[in-house]
């Protein structure tokens, strides 16, 4: 973790383990879902994983302005599970990981244990963002070119 950053906070949000579950990489996803699984094997598939597209908007970082960048290819899927509706979508088209997080996603809210597991997860994979963009401002940073105001 670089040392200019807040840790998470957990319990976390749904909205914020649903993001970070996005950017888990897809074996740490699965495993974690086969352990949920070996306790109750029968998740419910509501929206098996399908490919689509969205719109990636953003904002110009001057004016403010929002522009269309273009379509993104997401995978999405919904699952019931252990009575909880879970929901993820990731932008690749790796199926079985985003189902893995579906599920991780309705384990999160079946049980305080299920939850601390998943919250575990998303940290760790927060910490590994937080240091890929400190590595990479690192990178930047001899690139920088910085002016002398005049008084």
């Amino acid at each position: 973790m670089s040392e200019n950053t807040v840790p998470e906070q957990i319990p976390l949000s749904r909205e914020r383990r649903t993001e970070l579950l996005a950017y888990a990489e897809p074996a740490e996803l699965i495993e974690l879902a086969d352990t949920c699984l070996s306790i109750d094997p029968d998740p419910v598939v509501i929206v098996a994983p399908e490919l689509g597209t969205i719109t990636a908007q953003v904002r110009e970082p001057i004016v403010g302005q929002r522009f269309l960048l273009g379509d993104v290819l997401v995978c999405r899927a919904e699952v019931e599970w252990s009575g909880y509706r879970g929901w993820a979508m990731r932008t690749d088209e790796d199926r079985p990981a985003v189902l893995a997080a579906a599920i991780l996603d309705a384990a999160a809210q079946s049980d305080a244990t299920r939850a601390e597991q998943v919250d575990a997860l998303c940290v760790r994979v927060a910490e590994r963002i937080r240091d890929d963009e400190a590595a990479e401002w690192a990178e930047l940073e001899p690139t920088i070119v910085r002016f002398e105001e005049l008084r």
